[in-house]
C-alpha cells in the first residue's frame, strides 16, 4: 500500500476561531508581553532578568497544537490517539491528555501499539511526523488521520527522497532514536535502493571522511554505528560512493554545516574537484526558527549576562542544543519548568551534554545578578512568566506593577 497524502487532514477543520482564545488563555503570558515590550528586560530588585528576542512556540509548534486541539472539537465522540507525544513539552502534553486524547507511548497503550486503533478512532500525528511504515499501518486502519508534522520537517524530507531518487545516500545529521529522524530516514528508504547513515556529530562524522579516504577498513565502520542508524544491508564501500548531506532541523545549525563541510572536502580529496559534484549534495535544511533561536542565545550570552536560564522539555532536542550554546559563555541551567527551583541556593536541573537531572548548589551569585531567559521552540510563554515568578519568590525581589 502506498501512502495515500490526500486523506490526511493537515488544514484548519474551522474550528481556529474557538480555538485560539482557548490556547491564549493557557499558553500566553501578558508578563512576558511586557518584558519584550521594555526592550526584552524586567529589573526586579537585584535581579535584572534579560529575555533573547527569539524564543519559545515557533510557527510549527502553534500549527500542531492549534491542529490537535481541533482535532477534539472535530470528532466529539471518536477516541482520539497521538502516536507520541505532540512536541517535547510536558505541560502541553499534559493539557492533551486532560482533554481526554491518549499517547501510543504511554503504559496503557504501548503493548498494544497500532492494535489499539479501530477505524472509528482519530490518530494525531505529532509536528516530528511519523515513519513511512507506520503510516502505511494507519491508512490501513481506515481511520481518520490528521497530520501536524512541521513544514520545515517536510521540506527534509523532500530534499533526502530527491537523493534517493538519484541514487545518493542520505547523511543526515540527528539523533537516530528521535522521533524526526526516525521519519526522515524512513523517507530515504521510499525509492528502491534507497539508503542512509545517520551522524550524531563530528566525531561520527570524521569516521565517514576517514573511511571515504581509504583510512579505515569496512568492518571497523560498520562496528562503530549502531544498525538502527544504518539503513538495513548498508555496505559503506558501495553507500558512500555518492552522498547527500541533509538533518534533523533541531540541530546545532552551525555542526551541521561543519559536518557537510568535512564531507565535502573528503569528497573532492578523494574524486577531484571536477568529479565532486557527482558524488556530494548538500542543502542546509536546519528550521528557521530553530536558528533564529540559536541567533538569539548567542546574542544575549555576548551581551554579558552572569548566567543563563533555558527552559523546556529535557527530551527537547532544541532546547539541549540552547543550553549547549549558552555554557560556552556563561553557567548555564536546563530546567523543565518552575519546580525545578528550589531555592535561591539550590537549582535542579539537566547540565549541557548530559542526559540525566543535577541539583547545583550555589547557583546564584550574591548581589546584583544579570539572568539571561530563553525557551525552546515548544515552551509556552506561559511557563516561562511561571519560571521567573518563581524565581522572583524564592530570592525576595519584585518588580513594579
Amino acid at each position: 500500500m502506498a501512502i495515500d497524502t490526500s486523506k490526511l487532514i493537515r488544514t484548519s477543520m474551522g474550528f481556529r476561531k474557538e480555538v485560539i482564545p482557548v490556547l491564549t488563555e493557557t499558553y500566553a503570558s501578558p508578563l512576558i508581553e511586557r518584558i519584550k515590550e521594555n526592550q526584552y528586560r524586567l529589573e526586579a530588585g537585584r535581579l535584572t532578568i534579560c529575555l533573547a528576542e527569539e524564543f519559545g512556540f515557533c510557527y510549527g509548534v502553534d500549527r500542531a497544537v492549534i491542529l490537535a486541539y481541533e482535532t477534539r472539537k472535530m470528532f466529539p465522540d471518536k477516541r482520539i490517539f497521538l502516536t507520541s507525544e505532540i512536541i517535547h513539552n510536558p505541560q502541553v502534553n499534559l493539557k492533551l491528555k486532560e482533554k481526554g486524547i491518549f499517547f501510543l507511548t504511554d503504559t496503557e497503550w504501548k503493548n498494544q501499539g497500532y492494535d489499539a486503533v479501530k477505524p472509528d478512532d482519530a490518530v494525531i500525528i505529532p509536528a516530528f511526523g511519523t515513519t513511512t511504515k507506520d503510516l502505511i499501518k494507519l491508512q490501513e486502519k481506515g481511520c481518520a488521520l490528521v497530520d501536524t508534522t512541521c513544514g520545515s520537517v517536510m521540506n527534509v524530507w523532500k530534499r533526502v527522497e530527491s537523493y534517493a531518487r538519484d541514487g545518493f545516500t542520505a547523511i543526515i545529521h540527528g539523533k537516530y532514536d528521535h522521533e524526526e529522524t526516525r521519519a526522515t530516514s524512513s523517507r530515504a528508504t521510499m525509492s528502491p535502493g534507497g539508503k542512509f547513515l545517520v551522524v550524531l556529530n563530528k566525531k561520527e562524522a570524521t569516521l565517514v571522511c576517514d573511511f571515504i579516504l581509504g583510512r579505515i577498513p569496512p568492518q571497523k565502520f560498520l562496528d562503530f554505528f549502531s544498525p538502527h542508524a544504518m539503513s538495513a544491508g548498508f555496505h559503506p564501500e558501495r553507500d558512500l560512493e555518492k552522498i547527500g548531506c541533509a538533518n534533523q532541523t533541531t540541530m546545532l545549525s552551525s555542526e551541521s554545516m561543519e559536518i557537510a563541510d568535512m564531507i565535502q572536502r573528503a569528497m573532492k580529496e578523494r574524486y577531484g574537484e571536477e568529479e565532486q559534484t557527482k558524488h556530494f549534495r548538500h542543502f542546509d535544511t536546519i528550521c528557521s526558527a530553530t536558528q533564529d533561536r540559536q541567533d538569539a542565545i548567542i546574542k544575549l550570552v555576548k551581551q554579558g549576562i552572569d548566567l543563563a536560564l533555558v527552559i523546556g522539555g529535557y527530551n527537547s532536542s532544541n532546547t539541549g542544543h540552547l543550553v549547549e550554546i549558552a555554557s560556552e559563555f556563561c553557567p548555564s541551567y536546563h530546567i523543565n519548568d518552575p519546580s525545578e527551583i528550589l531555592s535561591a541556593d539550590q537549582i535542579r536541573h539537566q547540565p549541557a551534554f548530559k542526559k540525566k537531572t543535577a541539583v547545583t548548589s550555589p547557583w546564584l551569585p550574591e548581589g546584583p545578578v544579570n539572568i539571561g531567559v530563553t525557551a525552546g521552540a515548544s515552551t509556552p510563554n506561559r511557563v516561562m512568566e511561571e519560571v521567573i515568578r518563581r524565581l522572583l519568590d524564592v530570592t525576595g525581589n519584585s518588580f513594579a506593577p
